[in-house]
Parts: C-alpha cells; structure tokens; sequence
C-alpha cells in the first residue's frame, strides 16, 4: 500500500513541477524577454548557467524527497502525511522556493536581462508572503510540537547547519 501511495505522490509531484515551477520559472522569464539575450559577459553567463543548473538540481531533489519521505506532493491539495526534515530540509525549510529564483537569477545572467531579477524579487516577496501567512500556520497545526521544534533547528531562507533544538 505504501508503494501505491508513493506512486501516487511521485504522479502528482511531477504534475506540480510542470505546473507550478515550470510556469514560474519557465512560463514567465520566456513571457517577460522571449529569450532575448542582452549580451551580457561570458563569466556573468557562466554563473547564471551554474545557478541555474545548481537551483534546477535542489529542485529536483526536494520535490524527490516529498515523494520519499513525505509520502505526499508539494501541492497544497495534495500535502504529505510525513513533516519533510531529510535531505536538503536539514539544512533549508524552503529550498524550493529558494531553487526557483536561483534559476530565474541564473537566467537574468545567462540573458543579461534586469527584468528577471526583479521577476525574481516580485517571486521572493510573494512566496516569503504564501510561506508566512499560509503554509507556517498549516503546517503548525498538521505537525504541532515537531514543526515548531523544526522551525527552532532550521532556518527559512538561507541555508547553514542545523541548530539542535533545546531539549
């Protein structure tokens, strides 16, 4: 049973990340510059290419481990059963969020193009804004005691080594 739930996650996780970070992170840069590039520098486009492929990998691996250890999907209608806290979740509550503007940061390298980075700016302020008034508040009342215990240990939006709660 548990391996048809998984299935279940993995169907919708994949329908989510074309839907939700394909649209943000593909849908609206190709709308907002058609992939015009400006010319940027060689080394700009070098970095950009390297977030957006570091940013493209913790997105995958966060979505993955939703699917594993969630048994669940990142989609609100959808959530998981489990609290997510493995993987890059040790070190980051939101790494998707955060993988998400580093790949549009990365294209706003790649195409030398100021307005993906403030699409980018606009996307952080309204996931900070879904994060705080949403999804915290959810997910205190979903996993209670070792949500908040998680919230002490990790932090939000810039990862470092987790702290161990105080016992």
């Amino acid at each position: 049973m548990a391996s048809v739930r998984r299935a279940r996650a993995a169907a919708g996780s994949i329908v989510f990340l074309a839907v939700a970070p394909g649209t943000v992170a593909g849908v609206g840069p190709w709308l907002l510059t058609r992939w015009h590039s400006t010319g940027p520098p060689a080394w700009l486009q070098v970095l950009g290419w390297l977030a957006i492929a570091v940013g493209s990998g913790v997105l995958l691996e966060a979505f993955g481990r939703f699917v594993v250890d969630g048994i669940g999907t990142p989609a609100p209608v959808a959530p998981t059963a489990n609290l997510v806290v493995g993987g890059l979740y040790r070190y980051i509550r939101n790494p998707m969020y955060v993988a998400v503007a580093a790949v549009i940061l990365g294209q706003a390298a790649v195409l030398g193009r100021w307005v993906l980075v403030g699409y980018a700016a606009v996307f952080g302020a309204t996931v900070w804004s879904f994060v705080h008034w949403y999804e915290e508040p959810t997910l205190r009342r979903q996993f209670g005691a070792q949500y908040e215990q998680y919230l002490r240990a990790v932090p939000g939006w810039w990862p470092r080594r987790p702290r161990r709660p105080p016992a």
